[in-house]
This record gives C-alpha cells, sequence and structure tokens, in this order.
C-alpha cells in the first residue's frame, strides 16, 4: 500500500539534520505495575548471564559463590540457558585430579548472536551477524540509491533475510540504529532522510522474523558503542557525529538520554551566528550566506557538518586549511561548553571523516570549551576522534540487545 508521508521518487533526499517532531511523540512514565516471580526469575536469569559473560567460563558451584543464588536456582537457569543456547557446557576444568570433576559452562559466543543494521548512511544500509561478545561473524550491505518511504523499509528487510539466514541458531535479537526520532516502543516517529513517518519497525521485524527488534537514533547507538565498547573511562560522555548534518548522543550516569520527545541531542540548529539578517558577523569563520535548512541562520549545522565544512575548505585552499578547521571547532566548543558545564560531562567524542575531525577541529572545540567553562569542569574534559569508526552504530545496536535482552551491560 502507498505510503501518503512518502515523497515522490524524484524528490530529493530531504535533509537528514531537520527533524519536526511530531506533537504525539512524547515519553509517558511506564504504569506501576505488581512484582511477580517471573520478575525475580528474569534478573535472576540476567545476573547468571552476566556473571558469566565477566567472569568467564565456571562451574555451577562457582555460579552459585559468585551469584548469591541457590544451587537449584542456579542449576535450573543452566539448564534453561543450555535449552535456549545461551550457555554451553565445556566440561572439566584441566588439571582436575580428586573426585568426579564439575563441569564448566560458559557463555555461547558463537552458537548465539545478534543481528544489527545501520541505517544512518546516505547511500546504502548496512548490518552484521555479531556474536556475542561483539565479534562481527558476517556483514551484509544493500544500496538505497533514491528509495524513500516503503521502499526504504522494504530494503532493511531485504537486508534483515540475508543476515537472519547467516546468523548462528540462536538470534538474541535485532538491533537497529536508524536516523530520526524513535519512540520507545520501536516506532520511526520522523527520519526526513528516508521518509518515513510513524514507521513501526520494531512491530514489523518481530512480526516477520520472530526476534525481539530494539530500535533506537543512530547517534544515539554510536553512543552506547562508545560507552561500552571503545575504551572509555567515563560514564558522562557526548559523541557528535558531522558527517550527515551534526546531531549528539549524551550518555549521563552511564544512561542514555533520550529526552521527553525522543529528540535529546538535536544540536545542528543551535545557532551560533551572529543574528537574523541576511549578513552578520559570526565569529567562526563561515560569515553571511543563505539561510539554514531550518529557515535561520547561523546554525552549527552550517558550521561544522561536512558538506559545509568541505566546501569552505575547498575555497580557502591548501593555505587556509588549518584556519577553517579551527574556526569549526570553535563554533562546536561554543556550543558544548553550556551543555559540558550543566551535566559536566568528562567526555566528547567526534565522529565523521578523518580528514574533518582529527586535528585541529577537536583541538579548537577543547580550547573554546575550557575558555568558557570552570576549571574544575574543564580540567577532567576530554576531546576526542573516532574517525572513520565504521561500526560504532551496528556495534551500539548490538550493545542494546544484549542489555535488554541478556542484562549482561
Amino acid at each position: 500500500m502507498t505510503d501518503p508521508t512518502r515523497p515522490p521518487a524524484s524528490a530529493h533526499r530531504p535533509h537528514r539534520g531537520l527533524l519536526r517532531l511530531p506533537p504525539a511523540a512524547e515519553r509517558r512514565p511506564a504504569p506501576r505495575t505488581k512484582a511477580h516471580t517471573a520478575d525475580s526469575r528474569v534478573r535472576n536469569r540476567a545476573l547468571v548471564l552476566a556473571t558469566l559473560y565477566q567472569q568467564g567460563a565456571m562451574t555451577r558451584s562457582d555460579l552459585v559463590r559468585n551469584s548469591g543464588l541457590t544451587a537449584p536456582t542456579v542449576s535450573a537457569l543452566v539448564t534453561d540457558l543450555m535449552t535456549g543456547g545461551l550457555v554451553d557446557d565445556i566440561g572439566p576444568r584441566e588439571g582436575t585430579r580428586l573426585g568426579k570433576p564439575a563441569s564448566l559452562v560458559r557463555i555461547a559466543d558463537d552458537t548465539a548472536g545478534v543481528v544489527a543494521l545501520d541505517l544512518s548512511h546516505s547511500d546504502r544500509f548496512t548490518g552484521a551477524v555479531v556474536n556475542l561478545r561483539g565479534r562481527v561473524m558476517a556483514r551484509a550491505e544493500v544500496p538505497i540509491g533514491d528509495a524513500l518511504g516503503d521502499e526504504a523499509a522494504a530494503l532493511a528487510m531485504r537486508l534483515l533475510d540475508e543476515l537472519m539466514a547467516r546468523a548462528p541458531r540462536t538470534v538474541v535479537g535485532v538491533g537497529v540504529g536508524t536516523p530520526g526520532i524513535v519512540d520507545d516502543t520501536g516506532v520511526i516517529r520522523h527520519a526526513a532522510h528516508l521518509g518515513w513517518s510513524d514507521l513501526p519497525l520494531a512491530r514489523r521485524i518481530t512480526e516477520r522474523f520472530g526476534a525481539p527488534a530494539h530500535i533506537g537514533n543512530d547517534i544515539n547507538m554510536a553512543a552506547l558503542a562508545v560507552l561500552r565498547a571503545r575504551d572509555t573511562r567515563t560514564q558522562n560522555l557526548m559523541v557528535v557525529a558531522i558527517e550527515h548534518g551534526v546531531g549528539a548522543g549524551l550518555v549521563v550516569g552511564g544512561r542514555l538520554v533520550e529526552g521527553g520527545q525522543f529528540a535529546a541531542g538535536e544540536i545542528g540548529h543551535v545557532t551560533v551566528g551572529g543574528g537574523d539578517g541576511d549578513a552578520y558577523e559570526d565569529g567562526y569563520g563561515y560569515g553571511a550566506g543563505g539561510p539554514c535548512v531550518c529557515g535561520r541562520r547561523g546554525c552549527l549545522d552550517q558550521a561544522i557538518s561536512a558538506v559545509h565544512l568541505r566546501a569552505r575548505l575547498d575555497a580557502a585552499g591548501a593555505d587556509g586549511r588549518a584556519a577553517v578547521l579551527a574556526a569549526a571547532g570553535r563554533a562546536l566548543g561554543t556550543v558544548l561548553a553550556p551543555i559540558v558545564s550543566v551535566l559536566n560531562l568528562n567526555e566528547v567524542v567526534l565522529t565523521g571523516p578523518s580528514d574533518l575531525v582529527d586535528g585541529a577541529l577537536p583541538a579548537a572545540a577543547a580550547e573554546t570549551v575550557r575558555a568558557r567553562t570552570l576549571e574544575p569542569i574543564s580540567a577532567s574534559l576530554t576531546v576526542r576522534s573516532l574517525a572513520d569508526d565504521a561500526d560504532l552504530v551496528l556495534t551500539g545496536a548490538a550493545c542494546r540487545v544484549l542489555a535488554v535482552e541478556l542484562g549482561v551491560f
């Protein structure tokens, strides 16, 4: 059936940084429910998995001591987890000599896995089958061309078909990172980049493949990847992506911050220029110009997004390159300073092409933040680049599944 929200095939693909939030997209508190025995079983299952995940193979007796659960509970849970393909019995510990050796159990790293999709690229959808330790077991991608709306959604499902056929016998779940606003039921409320509005992607995936699906904004998934899998030492961080417009993923206290309307991190249209007139002095090197796609002038997107930044670099030539990148870094630092100060963030990670986000840009951003914040806050701040890390969104989507379905993070 034709999606009435889908632009005609000949239309230009919309700018992904421009989000018009539907009024209905609002986070509501979860209703209170009475605790049940099943809740305790889920918690205990997650505790056993987390213990094995973090501490490695051990006997059932070891699990009892390390988890604090009773021996019958551990025995029953291990049996269920082995039946579900999440845990393996690998035989006795080497070097055991006296008595009947106890068998070791461990996480089934390669016989169970997660399927992850990254829908953030402008020209293709990518995906991977990831084992329970985050190792990529298989990859696939599909070009998207001019596909929008239902046609683009069908391409994502086609990619999932291919990956599911290559997945291990137990698929814990499907994780998806997508542009746009995604609510906590897995509905993509709005993704201008793909012509999607109120797309129930999680439900469609679960109905088709029988696996739980967890959908999130792509930059939020990148932030989860940095938190869980990129050697960060803080629980308070921000990831800023500039490759396709400008957006940010925010983690505070080890938790992803999505906002009341699921739109936290939309910093691309914060203005850093000097006014709404036809010309202004912005102080960041991009001067007067036409309006942003949002209709205003001086947006951060115009200052640091890859397409605008490359245009200024081409115009400046080799001699002006460092100055252009430093000006972009100052614009970013101006926007980051109040956020870093209010939330006491310890790390800002930049993602995008290495020729843009390495070197002068992060250095200037860090210097600007430090000049605009109190020393006790800025002294703890690190600004670094994860340029060209192609697996950030995939890794974060896999982490989301492992955290929700297995409780291993």
